[in-house]
C-alpha cells in the first residue's frame, strides 16, 4: 500500500491538529507539511511536492484561491482540496475554476473528510452535501433550470 502524502493549509492550529488527527483513521495517509498562509501551502508543495493538499480559502496573504491556481499551474498532479467555511457559489465556482479537486464545508465530519482525501488523489471530484445541495436550489448558478 502506498503512502498517501497529505499537506494541511490552514491558519487555525486547531484545524490543523483536527485534521492530523482525522487522518489517522486513514493508515496510509502521512501529513508531510503544515502552511498557515497561501504563500507558505504554493512554497511548501513546491518542496514537498504531496498528493493532497488539505486548504482553506480565507487565510492572511495570499488566499487559497489563489495559492491553488499557482500551485496547479506550477504541480497540476498535486490534488487540492478546499475545505472551508464558505458555501456561496462564488467560492464554489472560483475554487473549481483555480483547479481544485474537491470543496467540502468545515462542517463536514470525519468519514466525509477522509473519505474526500482519497477520492480526490484519486482523481475524483468531490463535494461535500452542503455543496451538492446548494449547487442544485432553484435561481442557483448551479442549478438547471430546465426541470
Amino acid at each position: 500500500m502506498d503512502t498517501l502524502t497529505v499537506l494541511v493549509a490552514d491558519d487555525h492550529p486547531i484545524v490543523r491538529d483536527g485534521l492530523r488527527m482525522a487522518l489517522l483513521e486513514l493508515p496510509r495517509a502521512e501529513v508531510v507539511g503544515e502552511a498557515v498562509s497561501g504563500e507558505d501551502a504554493v512554497e511548501l508543495a513546491a518542496e514537498l511536492q504531496p498528493d493532497v493538499i488539505i486548504m482553506d480559502i480565507n487565510m492572511p496573504g495570499c488566499n487559497g484561491v489563489d495559492a491553488t491556481r499557482r500551485i496547479v499551474q506550477s504541480s497540476p498532479r498535486v490534488a487540492i482540496l478546499i475545505l472551508t467555511m464558505y458555501d456561496d457559489d462564488a467560492s464554489v465556482f472560483a475554487a473549481l475554476r483555480a483547479g481544485a479537486r474537491g470543496y467540502l464545508l468545515k462542517g463536514a465530519d470525519q468519514a466525509e473528510i477522509v473519505g474526500a482525501v482519497e477520492a480526490v488523489a484519486r482523481g475524483d471530484a468531490i463535494f461535500g452535501p452542503g455543496i451538492a445541495a446548494l449547487r442544485s436550489e432553484p435561481g442557483s448558478a448551479g442549478s438547471d433550470s430546465r426541470r
